[in-house]
């Protein structure tokens, strides 16, 4: 069809200009489906710009492909060798400079493939023509002449000679193309559902890299310098170096459960060593940790503390909470943080402390207590005469079926020391033997004594005390 209408307009005596491509390099290792990508880069540019439909692929009768937008239609002006200022001021088209179609027509004329580019302003073609006022030096040139259909919207290029694992080559470069669906959308891009290894990197729909170990592909709508600098004529060659800030913001923009679950589950295989670049990125990790906690009530722990603290992980499950295991640097980072709706992230220390918040003593008097039980129990005032007596701060003893848990060790609690109501209290469990009972009744007077926490060097002293003071009464 192409080298008919030219014929046809030649016969007919029409003026048609040769326009100098002035080509200076030509692109050796660019194959066919590198052209034809320049060629669908600008329809799905131009279907932007004009927001007109679809771009259409597709094979006529003659086995000739033909990419066709729906815009306002090429001029020969575009193949000029300038930056496109309406491009440029737009940065999610593909498109910047101006310089990729001239390339594509290069290639298609060096890989034999003919070119008809039908717009409403001119119907274009390829040819090799005497460079103006240089005889001697053939060049290649676009042999522009009238439009044959003025009424024609948008540009069609006819690719004759063109095979289909090209086209379909050249379409696997796009995201529009690649069935990849989209998790989340964020200011600076979008998160991928992975379609198959390896995962994809697109900058605004373009593949420019590919990546074995990611756990999403990703399509980047925000580029940053070093993203430009980066993005060379032949789109490709991409290191990770000049993204990787980027697909750091779009996870760390990203609000939506689906990320952060496909995270998180991966994260649980850090143990193993086969958890995915992602998540190597400490920032990513606590973003999913806090998104998750925002989405659910989850307890973040880490192995060790899974075995050291199985009883509150019992409760933790109990009480409808799922077990997200953690690392421990990740632990230390989060400790104290918040999530995305403003409350604590729980971890082990957190939920022990929202435990003893919603603790409830479950007392036992003398009389519910065992034989056994009240023979230990009615030791406590010669226990206490070991001392001096039981001090004025202490009011009550009291026993209890059920104890908060400690301050460390996360587990329940042989006694407790209730500074406010002046009430020594202690585990039911402890009236098993004397010396359990008697250790326990001492331990917590001497916090009644000094006042002072376990880990402290008050509390070491009035307990060495009372120690030194029972010793000797009973050696005297």
């Amino acid at each position: 069809m192409s080298t008919e209408t030219l014929q046809v307009q030649r016969a007919k005596g029409e003026s048609i200009k040769k326009f100098d491509l002035n080509v200076e390099k030509v692109l050796e290792d660019w194959e066919a489906h590198h052209a034809i990508r320049e060629v669908i880069a600008n329809a799905l540019d131009e279907q932007l710009l004009t927001r007109s439909r679809d771009i259409q692929i597709t094979q006529d009768s003659k086995g000739d492909w033909r990419i066709r937008d729906f815009g306002r239609g090429l001029k020969y002006q575009h193949l000029t060798q300038k930056e496109n200022e309406e491009k440029l001021k737009n940065e999610h088209l593909i498109g910047k400079f101006g310089v990729g179609l001239k390339d594509a027509l290069a290639t298609f004329d060096r890989r034999n493939i003919k070119v008809f580019i039908k717009s409403p302003h001119g119907d274009i073609t390829l040819g090799k023509s005497q460079k103006h006022d240089f005889e001697d030096i053939v060049t290649l040139h676009a042999y522009v002449s009238s439009p044959s259909e003025s009424s024609f919207t948008g540009t069609e290029f006819v690719l004759e000679g063109c095979k289909k694992e090209d086209i379909e080559k050249a379409k696997s470069l796009f995201l529009k193309f690649s069935g990849e669906k989209v998790l989340e959308k964020t200011q600076y891009g979008e998160v991928l559902e992975k379609k198959s290894n390896p995962a994809k990197i697109y900058i605004n729909g373009v593949k420019v890299a590919e990546e074995e170990n990611f756990l999403f592909s990703y399509n980047v709508t925000s580029l940053t310098k070093a993203i430009k600098k980066a993005l060379n004529r032949e789109r490709s060659n991409v290191g990770r170096t000049a993204y990787s800030d980027r697909i750091k913001a779009i996870l760390l923009a990203c609000k939506g459960k689906d990320v952060a679950e496909k995270l998180v589950a991966d994260s649980q295989k850090y143990e193993t060593g086969l958890i995915h670049d992602e998540l190597k990125w400490a920032d990513i990790s606590i973003h999913a940790y806090k998104l998750l906690s925002s989405s659910e009530k989850v307890l973040l722990i880490t192995p060790r503390e899974r075995t050291d603290a199985a009883n509150m992980v019992d409760r933790a499950k109990e009480d409808g909470l799922r077990i997200i295991t953690i690392p421990e640097n990740i632990r230390e980072m989060i400790k104290g943080q918040k999530d995305f709706s403003g409350n604590p992230i729980r971890d082990l220390g957190q939920f022990t402390n929202e435990w003893n918040e919603s603790f409830e003593f479950k007392f036992v008097d003398a009389k519910g207590l065992s034989r056994e039980e009240r023979k230990v129990f009615e030791k406590t005032e010669a226990i206490l005469n070991l001392i001096g007596g039981k001090p004025k701060k202490i009011k009550k003893i009291k026993i209890s079926e059920t104890m908060r848990m400690e301050n460390f060790g996360f587990k329940e609690a042989s006694g407790l020391w209730e500074e406010d109501s002046g009430r020594v209290i202690i585990k039911r469990a402890q009236l098993r033997t004397l010396k359990d009972y008697a250790g326990t009744l001492l331990h917590e007077v001497a916090h009644a004594i000094s006042g002072a926490s376990d880990i402290s060097s008050e509390f070491e002293e009035e307990l060495t005390s009372l120690l030194g003071t029972i010793a000797s009464k009973t050696l005297k």
